[in-house]
């Protein structure tokens, strides 16, 4: 039964993994078309996502074969790179949110972007539960961890959407921008929550 377990979070971490390098890639790109900071702010946390889901694919798949003191070791340096990456990405879309609304840096309306945070809000939930029941399954804490990840990016596809969906049917640009900078507050959120988890594990 928990070696059935132990397979089924492998698999919802390759899932978690692939999809936001898939998600990563398209809102980059369409971001980047458009103009869009919360577009690119969004894609640029998938990937750091992917990163988080990376480590448990790694715990995962090397589940028996290794020391748990080993297990802990890399998954606290990966930690601690990941919130430091969240801060990084969180300081650049400041940035970049702050500058369109000064200087009325106007951006694209962009479909692509609202039909991917709409398929997020419909995937993250869902993805969110399984792993979440899994990891209290098999009383793995990273896991549970990482599925509160999952939920706030569904958190966040909703800011994206909101920021999306006004730009694209009323022409309120400043709605872009603004949901870049409640993006940058998930972003901070995530790197301290990441830091505080590698703490505690410590």
């Amino acid at each position: 039964m928990e070696s059935r377990l132990h397979k089924k979070a492998l698999t919802l971490s390759y899932f978690t993994v692939g999809y936001n390098i898939i998600e990563g890639v398209v809102s980059i790109f369409a971001g980047w078309l458009a103009g869009s900071i919360a577009l690119v702010g969004f894609g640029l946390d998938s990937f750091v996502e992917s990163l988080s889901g990376g480590v448990m694919v790694w715990r995962f798949s090397k589940h028996g074969r290794i020391s748990d003191e080993e297990e802990e070791k890399v998954e606290k340096k990966t930690a601690r790179f990941v919130a430091y990456t969240f801060f990084v990405l969180g300081a650049y879309v400041l940035y970049e949110s702050i500058k369109k609304l000064v200087y009325h840096e106007i951006p694209d309306k962009s479909l692509v972007g609202i039909i991917i945070a709409i398929a997020s809000i419909i995937v993250m939930p869902f993805l969110f539960y399984m792993k979440y029941k899994t990891g209290k399954a098999i009383g793995s804490r990273s896991l549970m961890a990482d599925s509160k990840q999952t939920l706030a990016c569904c958190f966040l596809s909703v800011a994206l959407l909101i920021g999306l969906g006004l730009n694209y049917l009323y022409g309120l640009w400043q709605a872009d921008p603004i949901a870049g900078l409640v993006i940058v507050v998930f972003l901070i959120k995530e790197g301290y929550e990441t830091l505080k988890e590698e703490e505690v594990c410590s």
